[in-house]
């Protein structure tokens, strides 16, 4: 008993393992999820054009990043070629016919750049705390996987902040390395460390309720089908499921938070594209009693179904492709310790 615990962790795999068991998952998703944020921003496109100085938000299933608008009156990127779509099938159709199937994932090699290191970090935190919050600290029930999911998120956001803004920053202004450096000192000498976490409270605000709430609901609905099937472990259809629910509730019960998110997002990108702007960016509170002013309520709950239909299936593949690859380390794991014996 002492050898095979000193060979493997609670969880049954090591955290390199559960980094790539994760590190998959998030490629995975960004190549499902990512053509149909594309087919939506180029619908967008052609009934608002994108000018300069304006920012777009784009999502490929796992975070949200800024593309803003430069160097020509229109925009000159993937996100404006001139193509005129009927709708959705229409888009994906014709970007396949005319611009090749590879125009559809345009946009996704600088976003997979954040986007998959802050997934690794983000399901490899998440395991860790539960296990630990489990079997060191002796907690039992629905607490624990609430818990590790609101913090798991919690650090992930914390860490991928000030590199998202300095992705952004050299994007908007066109920066070199040497330029953001000085642009970042400058930034840190006349607000403080705090200036590289602009943005933090509203995606917090956002992404810990999420978190915390499709962890608690993924490990209940888990449970259940594992009771319900007699099984120990949860096939690949299970967590399929279990992850599509989970992210569907979740996503609902924080929409509101989504809304003033992308908002506030969105201003502070086109506040980078005005080098020196002395403007201060408005607050989570005064955006939202803004949108409630201009829309009452019901604007906080705009894009419920687009944010559904997105948030659903990315989640159903990320944990359902995770399970798999933990599932597979785990027998990998364990023929070698029956080898060993």
């Amino acid at each position: 008993m002492g050898e095979q615990a000193a060979v493997f962790p609670p969880c049954g795999i090591t955290p390199m393992q559960q980094i790539l068991a994760s590190g998959t998952g998030a490629l995975l998703t960004s190549l499902f999820v990512t053509p149909l944020d594309v087919v939506k921003i180029r619908l967008q496109s052609q009934t608002t054009p994108f000018y300069q100085g304006k920012c777009i938000l784009y999502c490929n299933g796992l975070m949200d990043h800024l593309y803003v608008c430069q160097n020509d009156v229109r925009c000159a990127p993937w996100y404006s070629r001139p193509t005129h779509f009927s709708g959705t099938l229409d888009a994906f159709v014709k970007i396949t016919r005319h611009e090749g199937v590879r125009s559809l994932w345009s946009g996704l090699p600088p976003t997979l750049v954040m986007a998959v290191p802050a997934t690794v970090i983000y399901f490899t935190c998440y395991d860790q705390l539960r296990h630990f919050l489990h079997y060191r600290m002796g907690y039992q029930g629905t607490f624990v996987p609430l818990a590790a999911g609101a913090l798991a998120r919690l650090g992930a956001v914390t860490v991928i902040s000030p590199l998202e803004l300095a992705r952004t920053k050299m994007q908007s202004r066109q920066l070199s390395y040497q330029e953001l450096r000085v642009c970042i000192s400058s930034a840190v000498a006349q607000d403080g460390w705090v200036s590289l976490w602009r943005g933090w409270g509203p995606t917090i605000l956002r992404d810990v309720p999420f978190s915390a709430v499709y962890w608690f609901i993924y490990e209940l609905v888990k449970a259940q089908f594992c009771k319900g099937q007699q099984v120990s472990e949860p096939t690949f259809a299970m967590s399929f499921t279990a992850g599509a629910i989970s992210g569907a509730v979740a996503a609902v019960m924080t929409l509101p938070f989504d809304v003033v998110k992308t908002r506030r997002q969105i201003q502070l990108g086109e506040m980078e594209m005005l080098a020196g702007s002395a403007k201060k960016p408005s607050s989570t509170l005064h955006i939202m009693r803004k949108i409630c002013a201009e829309s009452g309520c019901r604007g906080l709950f705009v894009g419920f179904l687009p944010r559904l239909i997105k948030v659903a299936p990315a989640c159903a593949i990320m944990i359902s492709t995770y399970e798999f690859g933990k599932t597979f380390f785990e027998r990998l794991n364990r023929e070698r310790l029956l080898q060993r014996m």
